[in-house]
């Protein structure tokens, strides 16, 4: 929960020390730069509905504390929806929405989080008032951020069932084609939906950031709806992980619905008060990567958020054993190096398959008889040929039988019913990552992993890593149930720490098989991932997501290419700048075939790709997101900036036309389709047009002359 300390000055007052006629002349001024929609300082309209402006947002009230929002950019004003009963409650018979203005204060504030203004508004329903604080702050002018405070002034308890913040109807743009709306939805889903998709009349998708499988949860609180010319995102911007909802709706063709809602009983006796989570909502031009950009900056700024450090290494591209299956040998590990070796891979990644049990991680002695020495030993080869060397775990679960629960009962993450939650995937059960004896486990296994047996890095692996349920553990001692979902980022803290502590420049990849990732977590390792796309738009999507969330220093895995359209399309790593890597099998080394064969085909591919990869390097380059629209402008376009040179990497179907070239300098530029290295001629500067024609991806390389 969050409150603030405010100083307040009433209208009235103001007119009592300036004199009517000096108020009557500031009144002049400030609605003729409201006009104008560029001033940072709301006027307060004496009798008149509430209002306070930002660079770039404006948010209304009216005198039920309805509110909507509007964009300011270019001196233009766009109305993104009517007024809204954006920030209500519900009790067991009613939904309160109509709050009848009772009073409105403007200030300038400067707080924890920086220097700004704030409109707060109160109003009354019955026996409940609502009080609304609206914060623009200089740094983040695109952005509001609102603290609701809600106070029983009646005689008898209330029971608050539901809150709601930031609920808004967004209007489809006049004359819109379909669809009218794209949208970023940050829930986690088994049937691992896009995260970014086009709107249709009858969606609907909660986003409730807590679990929505029995091992699927978790996420980023913030989604986002945009039209052509302007959207909006709404979230929350507390420093843990809330089990909030994100509803994303678009009940007819012509509106969409978003809002942030938390649903928990809430009891209040007469004169007491709670204030809701600190939310917010912000407004762009272009897709989501701007306000994913804004929020990550104000986490990072404001809220202490750092994201890690990836050592050089981590740029390499990643040859992994999963090709073999859970029933991989060591021998086929070792015959395979030389190959890895030849195509220019620089990591060699042991996946799963080389464990007793998932628990125990204790080596499978039917594949290691010598037990360490043999992992050792291979690890030792894996460096001796030049590579570095990743394990594959998956923590947080043990299954049923492994001796660390026979051990241990306490470990585990306990349902309201005392029943023990199940990980499906893995079939085996959630440990508390709460519980200080978990996290002591994992960290010793993070040192057997990287110290005796020497690896460099981890993959982390697992849907579950993404989100916990709530744990009733009484062995925990837990404040309440939810603090094993709080504790969850503080539980990668551990491993990362004690990997960088362990073997400094350590690899830590968080691979959450295709869940949304949680923002939390993401200071606590070295690379992301595109988590086991299922096409390569998830691929580019992904990237452009976790690029705006993550920033460029952290360098983003697209995964293994089987798992991409056609199970070779290595230009939609190469063209965001992703790591690329693979999980291929020497055909000769194994007695079922399929997609991860090594056929001199391609054999040939590979080498091909590979060359490009470390020629361009374009992950040490800098995403230019916000330069294309992912689902508006067509082709799909992303963009690379490294040193002075720009790479474009246009996607589609087929595709014959004229592409802009967005974000030159006004001079002359040569290009070339640096896949076949063929010239495609000149350009000149900042609305550079090409004609291009393709099937299925075109990268260029735009170079100053």
């Amino acid at each position: 929960m969050f409150s603030t300390k405010r100083t307040i000055l009433s209208d009235s007052s103001l007119f009592r020390r300036l004199g009517a006629a000096t108020a009557a002349m500031l009144w002049i001024v400030f609605t003729t730069v409201f006009a104008a929609c560029s001033f940072t300082v709301a006027a307060e309209v004496p009798g008149g509905n509430p209002q306070i402006q930002g660079g770039n947002i404006r948010i209304d009230f009216d005198n039920h504390l309805r509110s909507r929002v509007v964009a300011c950019f270019n001196k233009k004003e766009t109305v993104l929806g009517p007024f809204t009963a954006s920030e209500t409650v519900t009790t067991a018979d009613k939904l309160w929405t109509g709050f009848l203005l009772t009073s409105q204060t403007h200030e300038h504030t400067k707080d924890r989080f920086g220097e700004g203004e704030r409109l707060t508004v109160e109003g009354k329903a019955a026996t409940l008032t609502k009080r609304v604080s609206v914060t623009i702050y200089n740094d983040f002018p695109a952005m509001a951020f609102f603290d609701v405070h809600y106070t029983n002034t009646g005689t008898s308890k209330l029971v608050i069932q539901s809150w709601t913040n930031n609920a808004y109807t967004v209007n489809a743009q006049r004359g819109a084609g379909t669809p009218a709306f794209w949208s970023y939805q940050s829930g986690s889903y088994e049937k691992r939906p896009n995260w970014v998709l086009p709107l249709y009349a009858n969606f609907r998708q909660e986003n409730y950031q807590g679990m929505n499988a029995s091992d699927y949860g978790g996420g980023t609180p913030i989604v986002d709806v945009w039209r052509r010319d302007v959207g909006i995102a709404v979230g929350h911007v507390e420093p843990r992980p809330k089990l909030v909802s994100l509803p994303v709706s678009m009940p007819d063709a012509a509106d969409a619905k978003i809002a942030v809602r938390f649903t928990k009983a809430i009891s209040l006796d007469p004169g007491e008060s709670f204030h809701t989570f600190r939310t917010f909502v912000a407004v762009h031009r272009g897709d989501y990567f701007r306000a994913l950009v804004d929020y990550r900056r104000f986490m990072m700024m404001k809220q202490g958020f750092q994201m890690a450090t990836a050592p050089d290494a981590a740029f390499g591209a990643i040859w992994c054993a999963w090709g073999y299956g859970r029933s991989v040998q060591p021998k086929q590990v070792y015959d395979t190096l030389p190959t890895a070796k030849r195509l220019g891979f620089t990591w060699v990644t042991l996946d799963d398959g080389w464990q007793n049990n998932v628990g125990d991680w204790a080596l499978d002695p039917k594949k290691f008889s010598h037990g360490d020495a043999d992992m050792k030993a291979l690890v030792d080869r894996i460096h001796q040929e030049g590579f570095k060397a990743q394990l594959w775990w998956s923590p947080l679960s043990a299954v049923p039988d492994s001796q660390l629960l026979r051990d241990h009962p306490d470990y585990e993450l306990l349902n309201r019913d005392g029943s023990k939650r199940k990980v499906s995937w893995w079939n085996s059960y959630y440990l508390c990552p709460a519980d200080h004896s978990v996290v002591e486990y994992h960290k010793a296994l993070v040192k057997k992993i990287l110290v005796d047996w020497g690896f460099d890095g981890l993959k982390l692996d697992g849907q579950d890593m993404n989100g916990v349920p709530a744990c009733y553990n009484r062995a925990h001692h837990h404040a309440q149930p939810e603090d094993s979902v709080e504790a969850l980022p503080d539980f990668f803290r551990a491993i990362y720490e004690t990997a960088q502590a362990t073997k400094p420049g350590a690899l830590v990849e968080f691979c959450p098989c295709g869940t949304g990732y949680s923002f939390f977590t993401m200071p606590h390792f070295n690379m992301s991932v595109a988590s086991d796309p299922e096409s390569s738009f998830q691929v580019r999507s992904k990237a452009k997501t976790l690029k705006a969330l993550m920033g460029d220093n952290v360098p983003f895995f697209g995964d293994h290419v089987e798992l991409s359209d056609g199970g070779n399309d290595f230009a939609s790593t190469v063209g965001v700048g992703g790591v690329v890597g693979t999980q291929f099998v020497l055909p000769s080394l194994v007695t079922k075939h399929g997609k991860s064969d090594l056929t001199p085909e391609r054999e040939k591919e590979f080498e091909k790709w590979l060359r490009i990869y470390r020629e361009k390097m374009l992950p040490r380059g800098q995403y230019l997101g916000q330069l294309y629209d992912i689902g508006f402008d067509v082709p799909e376009t992303h963009v690379i900036r490294k040193d002075r040179t720009m790479y474009y990497a246009f996607f589609a179907k087929q595709w014959k036309g004229s592409v802009g070239l967005r974000g030159l300098e006004d001079r002359n530029y040569s290009v070339v389709d640096y896949v076949t290295g063929k010239s495609l001629g000149m350009v000149s500067g900042r609305n550079a047009h090409l004609p291009i024609e393709f099937t299925g991806n075109l990268l260029v390389e735009v170079q100053p002359r």
